[in-house]
């Protein structure tokens, strides 16, 4: 499956080129997480995919969901088809840009972050930085987490959640900082006096994570 993107190329382009991969949240598109673009470090490359389902209203989503559902919330086979999906446009990326020493990054809001944490744990190896904002570690997409700690060890992740989110609630973020806590992994854990979204205070704390 081809997924659409937007792409930001730095001036040089080498086979150490860092690339950080953008993952939006349900309903929304490409555009949204694209607009960090300015204030990232400008020799990465920065691909924001689209998500391949369209959602009731406008924007995409990457599967479906059902909030009045609590033993199926989520498409799992959707979920998984789109996890397929990134990683395979991921490699396509990786080869027609020649990044064969390259650190590839994930950066994931909402659904975008479920993702995120579903693509990080399942494929340590693969990425390096992982930023999951206003979402939760889905146990149904983590069914191959590597057993190997070593590479889980080397991934480092920031975790925002805001303390008044009513979409996915705190409580499940913090769960998610259990879990890595558990595996070993290296995090940062935040919160914000905010909803569902990203603040300015979030936002800052984003690009000096992925700035360092």
């Amino acid at each position: 499956m081809d997924l659409q993107y937007t792409v930001r190329e730095p001036e040089n382009i080498n086979s150490k080129t860092p690339l950080l991969i953008l993952l939006h949240g349900y309903g929304s598109n490409e555009q949204d997480l694209f607009s960090f673009a300015p204030t990232l470090p400008e020799d990465w490359l920065i691909v924001s995919f689209r998500a391949p389902f369209n959602t009731n209203y406008e924007g995409y989503s990457w599967y479906d969901i059902d909030l009045m559902n609590e033993e199926n919330r989520i498409d799992v086979a959707q979920a998984k088809q789109s996890e397929q999906a990134i990683l395979e446009n991921i490699m396509k990326i990786t080869n027609k840009y020649g990044l064969t020493e390259n650190q590839t990054h994930l950066c994931g809001f909402s659904q975008g972050g479920i993702l995120s944490y579903a693509l990080a744990l399942n494929h340590p190896d693969l990425f390096t930085k992982v930023a999951c904002m206003s979402c939760y570690a889905e146990e149904k997409l983590l069914t191959n987490i590597a057993k190997d700690k070593k590479k889980i060890e080397k991934l480092r992740f920031f975790i925002s959640h805001g303390t008044d989110d009513a979409i996915i609630p705190l409580d499940w973020g913090r769960k998610a900082a259990d879990l890595l806590y558990e595996l070993g992994a290296y995090f940062s854990f935040r919160e914000y006096m905010s909803g569902h979204g990203v603040n300015q205070k979030n936002y800052m704390d984003l690009m000096d994570f992925f700035g360092k």
